[in-house]
């Protein structure tokens, strides 16, 4: 059955109304939404999700020197509060040499890693860190 331009021009609000919903399930993913979740779970795993991340958000994870992390804490960061972890680290660079420490936040949501903020601010404020050798013995 063929319709005429009219009667297609007519059916397309009701056709395109059928495609939205105002369900919890029209809403997009997102890494950062707590679901309504009041408070955030510790993240236990927090030194092996770091880990696994640094070895592929540095170009060359071996050579690190002075690495030190804060436990996880709680902040608020985007108007959300999030447990962030503070990392300090000297990487090598290509050529070689070493450039002064850098310090990174490591945000968590739903007691994973979820971003890391490479300007933390306050974020990082008064951190309490401790060697955190693990990092110095990456490897490719």
């Amino acid at each position: 059955m063929k319709l005429s331009p009219r009667a297609t021009i007519a059916l397309l609000p009701l056709l395109l109304s059928a495609c939205f919903s105002t369900g919890e399930e029209s809403r997009g993913i997102s890494f950062t939404d707590d679901r309504g979740v009041s408070s955030q779970p510790y993240p236990s795993n927090h030194k092996g999700e770091v880990l696994a991340f640094m070895r592929t958000y540095l170009n060359n994870p071996v050579g690190i020197r002075e690495a030190q992390m804060a436990e996880p804490v709680q902040r608020t960061v985007g108007g959300r509060l999030r447990y962030v972890s503070c990392l300090r680290y000297t990487a090598r660079e290509s050529d070689g040499s070493y450039r002064e420490p850098r310090e990174r936040a490591v945000v968590y949501v739903d007691a994973r890693l979820d971003r890391v903020l490479e300007n933390p601010g306050d974020a990082c404020a008064g951190a309490t860190y401790a060697s955190f050798p693990e990092l110095e013995k990456l490897t490719r």
